[in-house]
């Protein structure tokens, strides 16, 4: 536990993007889902690239923007934003925001618990997602806690040390774990990153008897051949609730202009996706499609 010069305890603080209420794809019930910023990956299919970066960004939707100069007046250094969101009121049309809020855990978990009895009626909780949830791992952790009590589920790609995928499962209830692709050298062709520590994590989460959901992206021409061999990896854990396939949607890259980024995914985007539940049903593995 890291103090201050006085001894005082230092907590730690994180950085989210997104709180989405009425959430009921994201676990059991109706839920909150939480979006932390930041994450080691780049798939190019992303659909929120404002989760990608772990610092605060400004968003501009500029195709609706008239160029009234509105924003530039009120900027003090319009040469070289520095996201101090002093143009975020000035936009008539309203067209300009902020990706990335602070918080301390404590003062997050105070504002999602005001909804605690209304989630619990419905059979819901609270869901951690991003970004990458572990990238943030003491925020992460110390929010966990302050929502004990409360059903909490955390959707992750699992690609983060041993220890401290062990330390997140200590205190959820439900992982959401996103399995993209199996084979190493496609899946950092595609995603920038290796894969052993993630194959490592879930063979972790198999054996540790917490309650799972596997959930698959399709991606058109990406990893529409690996339903079998995720099929054969599945195969006989006993605590998979289910695997959720979602297909890829043509509106992926809308957001990407609003960062000042291109959309390149290196696949064909007009491709429809083929997910194929059929390799599950084989083994006896619940499997729906999104």
């Amino acid at each position: 536990m890291e103090r201050d010069s006085i001894g005082k305890i230092i907590m730690p603080k994180g950085i989210i993007f997104d709180i989405k209420e009425f959430a009921v794809y994201d676990g059991p019930g109706i839920r909150t889902t939480v979006f932390f910023k930041g994450c080691p990956m780049r798939c190019t299919w992303c659909h929120n690239p404002e989760g990608l970066k772990h610092d605060k960004e400004l968003m501009v939707s500029l195709a609706k923007c008239s160029n009234c100069g509105a924003c530039k007046k009120v900027c003090p250094n319009p040469d070289n934003c520095t996201v101090c969101g002093s143009c975020i009121n000035s936009c008539p049309m309203g067209l300009r925001r902020i990706a990335g809020i602070e918080y301390e855990a404590k003062d997050l978990a105070k504002k999602l618990l005001k909804d605690a009895e209304f989630l619990k009626k419905n059979g819901g909780g609270y869901t951690i997602s991003g970004g990458e949830p572990t990238a943030q791992m003491d925020f992460l952790k110390e929010l966990l806690v302050l929502l004990k009590g409360n059903h909490r589920a955390v959707e992750t790609s699992a690609l983060c040390p041993e220890d401290s995928f062990f330390s997140m499962l200590e205190e959820t209830d439900l992982v959401l774990f996103d399995l993209k692709l199996i084979e190493s050298m496609e899946h950092k062709r595609w995603t920038t990153a290796d894969n052993k520590i993630i194959l490592k994590n879930l063979d972790t989460l198999k054996k540790s008897g917490k309650t799972f959901i596997i959930r698959i992206p399709s991606i058109p021409g990406v990893n529409d051949n690996i339903y079998k061999d995720a099929a054969d990896l599945l195969d006989g854990s006993k605590n998979l609730l289910r695997v959720e396939l979602m297909p890829y949607h043509q509106t992926a890259g809308a957001k990407y202009p609003m960062l000042g980024l291109d959309y390149n995914p290196g696949f064909d985007s007009a491709r429809e996706p083929m997910p194929d539940t059929r390799p599950f049903s084989n083994k006896n593995i619940p499997c729906v499609v999104l």
